[in-house]
């Protein structure tokens, strides 16, 4: 057995090991959904790329030996050496309204935002499952203010429905608002912290789409 098919076996089990997917991991190094699975399956490209590899390494906490890299610790370039495993995480260009809602619908990413991924993992995220989205209004307030910049765990949906914080949309308006469970099975109500603006109680859940948990928010001092 060659070193990179070797390679090609390690990342398989890491992947399963993990929890994680081939498609996830391919956006992760910037590369097309397809990318990891014809890698491991049809061993095309017969090795990673230095680059990808390096990536793949510090996001699973292994030597990049394991993914065919070299024994020698000069592979690993001495400003990295010590450094977290970093992701990006794109930053979508849209808002979500803690106001009145907004309707835009343009989810492309405008951007993004550097984080270190054992962080995310022990946030209890999936680095590839998450976006950062700007809040706009100040329903929310004081819990989340206008201009705030919120991650999204679109991981957390419908299936695991709790009180928290969402981005959803309700009637087609996309908003950052509050679960509340009721005590109906199935039911809830959108809560807005700020107590200037509307609730909407014991919801039909068919009529809401939950995007997401929000489970970690940065904002700009002035």
């Amino acid at each position: 057995m060659d070193e990179s098919q070797n390679a090609r076996i390690a990342l398989d089990r890491l992947i399963a090991e993990r929890g994680e997917n081939y498609a996830d991991l391919s956006r992760l190094i910037g590369r097309n959904p397809a990318y990891i699975q014809q890698f491991i399956k049809r061993g095309t490209p017969r090795k990673l790329d230095e680059a990808d590899r390096h990536v793949l390494a510090r996001y699973f906490g292994v030597a990049e030996q394991m993914l065919g890299g070299s024994a020698a610790p000069m592979a690993i370039p001495a400003r990295t050496r010590g450094m977290p495993a970093v992701v990006a995480v794109p930053r979508l260009a849209l808002g979500a309204s803690a106001g009145v809602g907004t309707l835009d619908d343009d989810e492309r990413a405008a951007g993004v935002m550097a984080f270190d991924a054992h962080w995310l993992r022990h946030l209890g995220v999936r680095p590839q499952r998450v976006s950062i989205i700007r809040v706009d209004g100040e329903s929310m307030a004081p819990t989340l203010s206008d201009g705030d910049d919120i991650m999204v765990d679109h991981d957390d949906d419908a299936t695991r429905l709790r009180d928290g914080v969402y981005v959803l949309r309700l009637d087609g308006v996309l908003m950052v608002k509050r679960i509340a469970m009721g005590p109906l099975r199935g039911r809830f109500s959108v809560v807005s912290d700020n107590l200037h603006y509307p609730d909407w109680t014991d919801i039909d859940p068919t009529l809401v789409d939950i995007v997401g948990r929000v489970v970690w928010t940065g904002r700009r001092l002035v």
